[in-house]
């Protein structure tokens, strides 16, 4: 059943996961651990993110400048890769999550509508 919930996990997430990810960034710095539990909370665990899938998104939105990373040791003493959102990333994160907003609330409104 894990298994089956990470597949769908996955279709869900694609063309979205770097958005989740900005948007996890946006309170503060982290390594992948910690965005990867922060978008499993927040979507109360419909959202699996594994690291596989993770991993490429951060080296993306690297390259893209949408974020920047720099090694730190964390709370348990191990060096870990910290990710930021860069000032291009904050502006990237605002349009995706209005651009979403209005997609989603039009998706809502096709599957509630009933024949005319």
């Amino acid at each position: 059943m894990a298994g089956r919930l990470e597949h769908e996990a996955e279709s869900i997430l694609q063309g979205t996961l770097d958005m989740l990810v900005l948007r996890a960034l946006q309170l503060e710095p982290m390594h992948g651990w910690g965005i990867t539990e922060r978008i499993e909370q927040w979507s109360k665990q419909v959202l699996l993110v594994g690291q596989g899938t993770l991993y490429p998104a951060l080296y993306r939105l690297e390259r893209q400048g949408l974020i920047a990373s720099h090694w730190e040791t964390t709370e348990n003493n191990r060096r870990a890769r910290y990710y930021a959102l860069t000032a291009a990333g904050r502006k990237h994160l605002a349009r995706e999550m209005q651009s979403w907003q209005r997609i989603s609330r039009a998706i809502s409104l096709v599957l509630k509508a009933t024949e005319a």
